[in-house]
């Protein structure tokens, strides 16, 4: 099988961003988005996932996050997209349930061809100068950019910071899952014969 790798760049009037990814990687990551929250995450996310990761973002963070953290969840869903090709041969689903101390998250992906993002969280508020209603933003953006379906909860937790690790740690864990080859497939796991 080549090497599962996509180089995507996505530049706008609010924002540069450029994602590196390698998807049979062992988690070596480099995150440089301006925003110290988000970039914790998103290592959380290569380091669980086993992807290689080097994220680039250069934002109008003058007037807030939202459009950076928006746009790195488009090019990263772009970047799974194109890594992952016609399909082929991939378990096409991944679901991971994460505890962090009291809190407790889960995550189901389905590379479907149909984007698709359900988010439910009793975040609210800001961890740091993060705005925690961003973290819907970006997995509603990965799911386009991705087009796969998305379901994303926090079950439990009363601690914002845990909360929101434990999801993306979940999302790390059931993205690898769901990108990972099968041996036994060959070819893509639909009746339907296509996922795109």
């Amino acid at each position: 099988m080549s090497k599962r790798t996509a180089a995507v760049k996505r530049k706008t009037t609010e924002t540069d961003v450029s994602i590196d990814l390698v998807l049979d990687g062992d988690g070596t990551h480099k995150i440089e988005t301006g925003i110290g929250f988000f970039d914790h995450m998103l290592r959380q996310v290569a380091v669980q996932g086993l992807f290689d990761l080097t994220v680039r973002a250069v934002g109008d963070l003058c007037v807030d996050d939202h459009h950076t953290v928006e746009d790195v969840g488009l090019v990263f869903g772009t970047a799974i997209l194109d890594a992952t090709g016609e399909r082929v041969a991939i378990r096409r689903y991944g679901a991971s349930i994460v505890p962090m101390d009291e809190a407790l998250a889960l995550v189901s992906i389905d590379l479907s061809g149909r984007s698709g993002c359900w988010v439910e969280t009793s975040l609210t508020g800001n961890i740091g100068s993060f705005d925690t209603e961003l973290v819907e933003e970006f997995f509603a953006a990965f799911a386009r950019g991705g087009k796969l379906t998305l379901h994303a909860r926090v079950l439990a937790g009363g601690n914002r910071h845990h909360m929101t690790e434990a999801l993306f740690k979940a999302f790390g864990r059931a993205l690898d899952e769901a990108v990972a080859v099968d041996v036994r497939r060959g070819g893509v796991a639909s009746s339907k014969g296509t996922l795109l």
